[in-house]
């Protein structure tokens, strides 16, 4: 099976007719596409109330894909003071998620690393802490720093996801060494296997200092022929038994993501999640 979502819900203008409230955002989107990449919970642990909300609003055989919050994977450098440890942060995040459990409708919770999260035996050791804090839940991760699939250690970390229990999360973004990983077409743990699309907007994604960095590092639309190679992409990944194959277009800076994942849905001869009306439907037919 391979299924095609995108980034969050709120910055898809194509998919909503106008003054469509935002409360009412997500439920139109499952109508569209059957998985969404939750991003709040990375910037900060939601409420279960929020969650709650989600899963009522999606059918019932959407998914969540919840990338998991920004003090777990290091990016807060250890800034995390209304948590006593770890420990506590991870209960937290993981008592959080609960109704999308219970409801069936966690896909997986996405460990992105930031670059400075080099392949070293102390990463390894967290990678490992990370695993049995989250016990059985289903992991993915995607790293950023391209130490992991370097020529003498890319074979080591593939298998290290397949023992340790990890879905990869291969990557399409900008190829400028430092922060940013090349396309590795391997499945990880058996089951799952997941691929984001950042866009290949180099100039952009070197940018991190500028103060519009997270407007302008995914400002890409990503043309036919690519999204055709990406069709081949998907036939090898089959041949690998990649299983359960899911794509996230996370291009959003310039709203091209649902337009691209649309496409892409096209090329694979995919309908509408749920048969989602056209937009003018909404209001009759003149």
């Amino acid at each position: 099976m391979i299924q095609v979502g995108v980034t969050g819900w709120g910055d898809h203008d194509d998919l909503y007719p106008a003054r469509t409230p935002a409360k009412e955002k997500l439920r139109i989107y499952g109508q569209h596409f059957p998985v969404v990449e939750v991003d709040s919970s990375f910037y900060a642990i939601q409420s279960q109330a929020n969650f709650q909300r989600w899963v009522d609003l999606t059918p019932e055989d959407f998914t969540f894909f919840v990338k998991a919050y920004q003090g777990m994977t290091g990016h807060s450098r250890g800034k995390n003071q209304k948590f006593a440890g770890p420990g506590e942060m991870f209960e937290a995040f993981i008592r959080s998620i609960d109704p999308v459990v219970e409801a069936g409708k966690l896909n997986a919770i996405l460990f992105q690393f930031p670059p400075w999260f080099d392949c070293t035996l102390d990463s390894i050791r967290r990678l490992r802490a990370i695993r049995k804090w989250m016990g059985e839940l289903p992991l993915a991760i995607e790293f950023r720093n391209p130490s992991w699939f370097k020529n003498d250690t890319r074979e080591k970390t593939i298998q290290f996801m397949r023992e340790e229990g990890w879905f990869h999360v291969i990557c399409d973004e900008p190829q400028i060494g430092h922060g940013s990983v090349p396309t590795v077409l391997e499945p990880g743990a058996p089951g799952k296997t997941f691929i984001r699309l950042h866009g290949r907007n180099a100039a952009g994604w070197k940018m991190s200092s500028a103060p519009n960095w997270r407007e302008i590092r995914t400002l890409y639309r990503y043309s036919n022929e690519e999204l055709l190679e990406w069709r081949d992409h998907l036939d090898e990944l089959q041949k690998k038994d990649a299983g359960d194959i899911y794509m996230i277009f996370n291009n959003n800076s310039g709203g091209d993501a649902a337009d691209n994942a649309k496409e892409m849905m096209s090329l694979l001869g995919m309908k509408p999640a749920n048969n989602a009306p056209r937009q003018m439907d909404l209001f009759g037919e003149a």
